[in-house]
């Protein structure tokens, strides 16, 4: 595979938008506004959608393919777009198209990563020259989740998820399920019976060992929805030489790290019929990196 540091990206490329697992999520107490502060670590896998671009002269932003039940007017990609044709008063326009391979409401922070890849390849395209600090700052308007897709490195995450410290993870290989189910972030995180008070971590002390940290959406997420805690209680019971099983984010999607790529290949091969799986490997950043400083 090519080395993404040294790729060109013109019009012409397709823009990986990957995959993100929360290796562990602590909701450590609550602000006053109700948002929850947490400590989280993301990790970029090599698996996600794909966007491309094309140039328009009109101005116009034009999804061409719209997700379902989605209107192109809320999805993040057109907001994206948009948001940067607002900041930067640029005239020029785009369509794009999204080859969606990430499900949505699984954990994996599907929309938030297409929002981040919009943001690094058109402020790229369209020659802006805004800053990575700046970008950032744009996508936490759209979702608290997309500014770690632009920071572009493996993070350790903190406040509602913005404040983000740069984290080197070893290498790893993930069996990642998605269950056939939705599961709204919202629902999750005002649960009544959601834990906030786990004891904050020092940023010291990571990356955490094998078996550490856990994710305190995870017992809500089960609870309510019986097809996520098939697939988790699957993983459990059948990844014994995975370093950790969890949830992402707050589900539905679940998964086995392991340090080699033959125990994972060997789990993924055991999947019983009627689960969706797919194996990835852990990234070092985000194939995007360099398009912004």
């Amino acid at each position: 595979m090519s080395d993404p540091a040294r790729a060109v990206w013109t019009w012409e490329s397709a823009y990986p938008a990957p995959a993100k697992l929360n290796l562990f999520l602590h909701v450590v107490g609550r602000r006053a506004d109700g948002y929850h502060l947490l400590q989280t670590l993301f990790r970029f896998v090599g698996h996600g959608d794909v966007l491309r671009f094309a140039p328009r002269t009109d101005g116009e932003v034009r999804l061409l393919r719209a997700l379902p039940g989605v209107p192109p007017e809320r999805d993040l990609t057109v907001r994206a777009a948009r948001l940067l044709q607002q900041a930067t008063g640029c005239r020029q326009g785009v369509d794009i198209a999204v080859d969606k391979r990430l499900p949505m409401g699984g954990g994996l922070g599907g929309g938030s990563s297409d929002a981040a890849t919009v943001l690094l390849a058109l402020n790229h395209l369209w020659g802006l020259g805004l800053s990575r600090q700046r970008l950032q700052e744009l996508g936490l308007t759209l979702g608290a989740d997309v500014p770690v897709f632009v920071f572009g490195e493996n993070a350790f995450a903190e406040g509602v998820g913005e404040a983000l410290r740069a984290v080197s993870l070893p290498p790893a290989w993930y069996v990642v399920l998605e269950p056939p189910v939705e599961v709204p972030t919202a629902a999750i995180f005002s649960a009544p019976e959601l834990r906030r008070d786990t004891p904050p971590i020092a940023f010291a002390d990571l990356p955490l060992r094998p078996g550490q940290g856990h994710n305190d959406l995870q017992a809500v997420a089960v609870a309510r929805n019986p097809q996520v805690a098939e697939h988790l209680d699957w993983l459990a019971g059948h990844a014994a030489e995975a370093d950790r099983v969890c949830m992402s984010g707050s589900g539905a999607c679940v998964f086995a790290e392991f340090s080699g790529h033959a125990a994972a290949a060997a789990l993924l091969h055991r999947l019983p019929p009627g689960m969706r799986g797919w194996l990835a490997q852990g990234l070092a950043a985000h194939p995007l990196r360099g398009l912004a400083t």
